[in-house]
């Protein structure tokens, strides 16, 4: 099977169904909805439908939305399901990069809140109308959610999509967005945040060289970076994050949801 049908039904087949931890829930909005949040966060709002992320560590059962409507409190409940992810073992030659030298704690310490702030930032909305496609052409190596063991060490779930293709092979912006962070970060690599709205924030990991600047505007289908293998990585691939409303989710549900509210194509490719 060829790269591009191997991403396509990855990305394609991937159906909404019931909430699960680490999925989403997509809400229509009741007219004169306001000050919509979950767990008392605001959400990202595209046309009339909420989309909102569950944590993936979140125990199944009944949550709740609050709203104000006519300026009186409001509330909206949905079920999660359980789901049950997969195991992943993977064997890393770099010991430093399972177990850190106390040396390097402060720098990862000081590099794990940064990223927590972005995660958590909420920033004005951004058009979506073209909805989002996928940053790389290739090989879906590791699927969102996998519980993952380091060397046999038990490490938190995998909390995005790892894709491979051949180093230096370019990676695109899914969507419009401003770059919120460009840098070499200890596991990450070289690595690549995008905040496109709402609390909508996508990463990209371990490239061989980043080609966008901290404080850009990109548009969708702009070349951010090249496919590489630095910091925690057994061979070039791109790991691609993506957190809602301050939660990691599965990147191939919230593509297939974006992109089905704004009646856009699932996929498409860098060149």
């Amino acid at each position: 099977m060829k790269y591009s049908s191997i991403i396509f039904l990855l990305f394609c087949a991937e159906a909404l169904g019931a909430p699960v931890p680490g999925g989403l829930f997509v809400w229509d909005i009741p007219e004169q909805a306001k000050e919509i949040r979950y767990k008392n966060k605001p959400i990202l709002v595209i046309q009339n439908k909420a989309i909102i992320g569950i944590p993936i560590s979140e125990t199944p059962g009944q949550q709740t939305i609050a709203y104000k409507l006519n300026g009186n409190p409001r509330k909206e409940t949905f079920e999660i399901q359980d789901k049950k992810y997969s195991e992943q073992h993977i064997t890393i030659k770099n010991k430093a990069l399972v177990t850190p030298p106390p040396k390097e704690l402060t720098r990862i310490q000081k590099e794990s809140r940064a990223q927590k702030s972005l995660y958590e930032s909420y920033s004005p909305p951004v058009k979506l109308d073209s909805g989002f496609i996928a940053p790389l052409k290739g090989t879906i190596t590791s699927l969102f959610g996998h519980r993952r063991f380091f060397n046999g060490q038990p490490r938190s779930p995998h909390s995005g999509l790892d894709i491979a293709a051949k180093s230096g092979t370019p990676i695109i912006a899914p969507a419009l967005g401003n770059i919120v962070l460009a840098e070499e970060l200890y596991f990450n690599g070289n690595t690549v945040f995008i905040d496109h709205g709402q609390g909508l924030i996508t990463m990209y990991c371990h490239m061989s060289e980043i080609l966008i600047s901290n404080g850009a505007q990109v548009q969708q289908g702009t070349r951010i970076g090249l496919v590489g293998a630095t910091g925690r990585a057994t061979g070039p691939h791109l790991h691609w994050s993506v957190s809602l409303n301050g939660y990691r989710v599965n990147p191939n549900t919230l593509v297939q949801a974006i992109n089905t509210i704004v009646d856009a194509d699932d996929v498409s490719y860098a060149e």
